[in-house]
């Protein structure tokens, strides 16, 4: 049976439009992996079924930083509801933190991050742990959403590019006109891969987001020439 570690609500807020962080307090010997999720159960749900009582969240928050965060896209499940009905003190429980979705250790080999929507949060700990750590990795990410306004993260991304020479964000917008937004836009093909990444055979691959956008950038890569033993896939199923 996995330990299980009780963790009041400090705060929580929106951080893009139907998305919401939520900090909790780091229970005492709970540590993880920068990438690595963890299941949350509610303790005495309004509702009794499963279902709506436990679910896996990546750790957004990296390592190093006070507190645990993680954020997610607000729907109408049992789940969510209740998530966005915690009011600060809320106790949860979290179990041991694992998955392999970390940061290779290679230093001389860059990482690529093809990221959609909320599939943000673990490359958010990723990035903001090795932007602490001064890693020499060089690290690119590719951040697709439909509008600025859906994006997570977004200033934090920007404040760790202007701390982080060997970091570069690329946002990628799907839904905006060509006067509202004067970055990359349109759907994330290998010709966008081309423009951002000098030499698309040598990195290591992390692909996290929707399961047809992961399915899809795994396809372009593989088209693309890119060894699938370099690609490494978490997909964000049911969010």
């Amino acid at each position: 049976m996995l330990p299980k570690y009780k963790a009041k609500l400090r705060r929580k807020e929106e951080i893009a439009n139907d998305t919401m962080a939520f900090y909790w307090e780091k229970p005492q010997g709970f540590t993880f992996k920068a990438g690595q999720y963890c299941d949350m159960t509610l303790i005495k749900p309004k509702m009794t079924d499963e279902e709506a009582k436990e679910r896996a969240f990546s750790m957004a928050s990296a390592p190093y930083e006070e507190e645990v965060m993680t954020a997610t896209r607000i729907s109408d499940s049992a789940f969510k509801q209740m998530l966005e009905d915690f009011t600060v003190g809320t106790e949860v429980k979290f179990d041991e933190p694992r998955g392999e979705f970390t940061l290779h250790e290679t230093e001389t080999t860059p990482a690529v991050f093809i990221i959609g929507g909320i599939g943000i949060t673990p490359v958010r700990s990723i990035i903001a742990q090795a932007t602490h750590d001064q890693l020499t990795h060089k690290l690119t990410l590719l951040y697709s959403n439909e509008t600025p306004v859906d994006s997570a993260f977004m200033d934090d991304l920007k404040g760790f590019a202007e701390k982080n020479s060997n970091f570069t964000y690329v946002p990628v917008m799907t839904d905006t006109e060509p006067n509202e937004w004067s970055g990359e836009s349109g759907l994330i093909d290998a010709d966008m891969l081309k423009r951002n990444v000098s030499d698309i055979s040598t990195p290591i691959y992390y692909l996290c987001g929707p399961p047809d956008m992961v399915k899809d950038m795994h396809q372009m890569l593989v088209d693309t020439g890119v060894d699938e033993n370099n690609i490494r896939i978490e997909e964000f199923s049911g969010y």
